[in-house]
């Protein structure tokens, strides 16, 4: 099999100035969430805000590779915290990943909220990602109904997305509240969904 051949030339220099771009705006929004500044990043990188353009033509586009980012890195999270468990628990466990990172989840939420309007630029970002979480979260239901690990007189995709609704409604109430102990609260929704005695397989 041929190996793939890295950029070379300007196109790498292309690739990793975007790169860079991407990272410092990560770590903008992560310590000042929405109210991170075209021209913070463009200094974070060393660049002139109107190079920004050049690789991310919109603030929207930025913002939501910020979020795509965050994403693959709560995935990421997830997936070491589930290893040797079930997708459930890691995503419970990946709450922690919200609290130590607040101008991320506060970039969420608020986007989240402007997304519901067809005309918003993350409008098909966060529809395609409930889609596919709430796909991916059903699967893992059904197959541990199938086993008796988790109860099966309620449909695997109404449990699923009320996980997904009560992960995001914690962190809204985090956000108020930062009191609030999201991991442990979820934790406690999850054994809500455990099969009790009496409730035999689909």
């Amino acid at each position: 099999m041929t190996n793939q051949r890295k950029p070379r030339g300007p196109y790498r220099k292309s690739a990793e100035r975007r790169e860079q771009i991407l990272q410092a705006a990560y770590e903008a929004v992560d310590e000042y969430g929405e109210r991170a500044s075209l021209q913070d990043i463009a200094d974070r990188v060393g660049v002139t805000q109107p190079a920004l353009t050049y690789y991310f033509p919109t603030r929207d586009e930025l913002l939501l590779a910020v979020l795509e980012r965050r994403d693959l890195m709560g995935k990421a999270s997830a997936n070491a915290a589930a290893e040797g468990h079930s997708m459930i628990q890691g995503m419970v466990a990946s709450t922690r990943h919200t609290t130590d990172h607040p101008g991320l989840a506060k970039l969420y939420v608020t986007l989240s909220a402007a997304a519901t309007d067809p005309e918003s630029p993350a409008h098909n970002y966060f529809a395609e990602r409930y889609r596919v979480l709430a796909a991916e979260v059903t699967g893992d239901f059904e197959d541990q109904q199938r086993t008796g690990g988790l109860r099966a007189d309620e449909p695997a995709a109404h449990l699923a997305r009320a996980l997904l609704a009560v992960l995001d409604g914690l962190q809204i109430q985090w956000m108020h509240d930062p009191t609030v102990d999201i991991a442990a609260i979820a934790e406690t929704f999850t054994r809500m969904l455990a099969p009790s005695d009496g409730q035999g397989r689909p």
